[in-house]
Formats: C-alpha cells, sequence, structure tokens
C-alpha cells in the first residue's frame, strides 16, 4: 500500500510549484474556454497560469443587450484599477470609493480591476461598446459556473494577478471548446494526472 505520509509532502510541493505567482511572468495572449470555465495566460515560452472564469448565464454571441459572452479574437483596449484595493467597487468604470468582501449577500458589482475587449472579427466588433469586460466579482461562490450577464468574471485575488501579468494590446480568444493541452501549464495537466491516479490507488484500497 502507498504511503499517504510519502504521497502527501509530494503533492504539497506540486501544488507549490504548480501556477505560482511570486514571480509573475507575462503573458502574451489570454485563452478563455467557456466549456472549462476557464482562463489561460500564455507566454511566449507556453501556458503560464489557469483561471477559474464564470461567463454568462445567458450563453454565447454577440447580439446587442443579449447579456451574452462573446466568442473570437479580441483584444485588451483599455485597463482600469490599477493600485485600487481589492474589492473595490467600479460605476462606468470608476471606483466610488466603497470595498467589498467575497460573497457579500445583495451585491453584485464589477470590483478590483477591469480588463475592457475589443473585438477583432466581423461578427464580435461591438464587443467594445458591449461592454464586455474581464472583471473581479464578489461572487466567488458562483465562480466556475456560467452566471455572469455577458462579461468573463474572475475572484479578485485572480483578476489582479490577470491584470499585472498583460498590456494594453494583449490578444484574447474566447471559445467554445475546451483548453488544449498546448494551453494548460505541464504542472497542471501533471497535477491533474496524479491526482485522479492517486484516487484510482485509494479506491483499490477501500478508501474513499
Amino acid at each position: 500500500m502507498i504511503s499517504l505520509c510519502k504521497i502527501l509532502p509530494l503533492l504539497g510541493i506540486m501544488l507549490l510549484t504548480c501556477n505560482c505567482s511570486s514571480i509573475r511572468t507575462s503573458g502574451e495572449k489570454i485563452v478563455v474556454s467557456v466549456n472549462d470555465q476557464r482562463l489561460s495566460l500564455i507566454g511566449k515560452e507556453g501556458p503560464i497560469k489557469t483561471y477559474p472564469i464564470s461567463t454568462s448565464k445567458y450563453g454565447l454571441g454577440s447580439q446587442p443587450n443579449s447579456y451574452k459572452t462573446p466568442l473570437g479574437r479580441m483584444y485588451v483596449c483599455k485597463k482600469i484599477g490599477s493600485g485600487a484595493r481589492s474589492g473595490t467597487v467600479f460605476k462606468s468604470r470608476r471606483p466610488t470609493g466603497e470595498v467589498v468582501r467575497p460573497n457579500s449577500p445583495g451585491r453584485d458589482p464589477i470590483i478590483s480591476r477591469i480588463i475592457w475587449l475589443e473585438g477583432l472579427e466581423r461578427y464580435n466588433r461591438n464587443t467594445k461598446e458591449r461592454l464586455i469586460y474581464i472583471h473581479g466579482t464578489p461572487e466567488e461562490r458562483t465562480i466556475g459556473s456560467p452566471t455572469s450577464y455577458g462579461c468573463v468574471r474572475m475572484r479578485s485575488r485572480d483578476i489582479i494577478d490577470l491584470y499585472d501579468r498583460i498590456r494594453v494590446g494583449t490578444r484574447v480568444y474566447i471559445k467554445r471548446g475546451q483548453l488544449t493541452a498546448a494551453e494548460v501549464p505541464i504542472a497542471s495537466r501533471f497535477i491533474t494526472s496524479s491526482a485522479q491516479s492517486f484516487g484510482q490507488r485509494l479506491g483499490l484500497f477501500g478508501i474513499r
């Protein structure tokens, strides 16, 4: 039987090395997977980090006033919120002075940071005028499920980290399908594979 005392420290080391943000590597491209409800930041040498996100509960599309998340190629046309406290509320892209905590009851404002997107394709060229952002949300309990009103929502700590790694002009691609192996950091793939294998081994010994 595999010793848990040996496995758990190894998993801890792996987790520390996975998606580490102590050294902030700059990204060249963002890929959003609606299927996975995850965002991948990709640099010159390959994928850097992935984050859980939330896309629209109304589905996908670029129709005006549809509250849908647009698909296709885009770019970051503006970054808003540099230096603002985590949880800072924005209205009309301006800080109100209010700061809210994660999962504050009855509150669903745009918070922490705003990454404003503009479309590059014929069918999504209205992305900017539709006010489609990647932004922070206090409703962190809903991250991982499609619950937004068209934007891509993130946890405050994640949107701040992403914001600091990108620039105006960074390319963004939102797609229906899953992230490919080339869009996921190697450490993340290894963690997932090892966790699945470890779970299967525990099952063999009747441990649930």
